[in-house]
């Protein structure tokens, strides 16, 4: 019998998400909104908002439609911590003109309150 650790029974945590499409060139550059609106489907598994909205996105960079994202999750013991990453991104892949998209789990800075949108205080009742 092998011994087993604590972080045997966590889910993965060091979660991310990459894929690569074939795209002509003539296609123009996707926007931070689209992307944004995009995220905005993906609804966090236990509190009734967004995940962007939670503050949950950290960063969103876009090079040539070349998407790289980077996210976090409320807490790092989250049961589906490592198909959150898998979400965002086929969330974003239904835009035209992709070329890739990488979605990656960060744990710097941790997570906060602070990090919501007005709107997500408002539906959870934090002031």
């Amino acid at each position: 019998m092998t011994d087993k650790k604590l972080e045997d029974f966590l889910p993965n945590k060091n979660g991310s998400y990459f894929k690569k499409f074939e795209i002509k060139n003539d296609v123009n550059l996707i926007s931070k909104e689209q992307i944004i609106e995009r995220i905005k489907t993906v609804m966090d598994p236990e509190i009734p908002v967004n995940l962007y909205d939670l503050g949950l996105i950290y960063s969103i960079t876009n090079s040539n439609n070349k998407v790289v994202i980077e996210m976090t999750l409320t807490n790092p013991n989250c049961p589906v911590a490592g198909q959150m990453p898998e979400n965002v991104a086929k969330s974003i892949e239904q835009i035209y003109g992709l070329s890739s998209i990488e979605v990656k789990l960060v744990w710097k800075p941790t997570w906060n309150k602070d990090l919501m949108s007005e709107d997500a205080k408002l539906a959870l009742d934090i002031f």
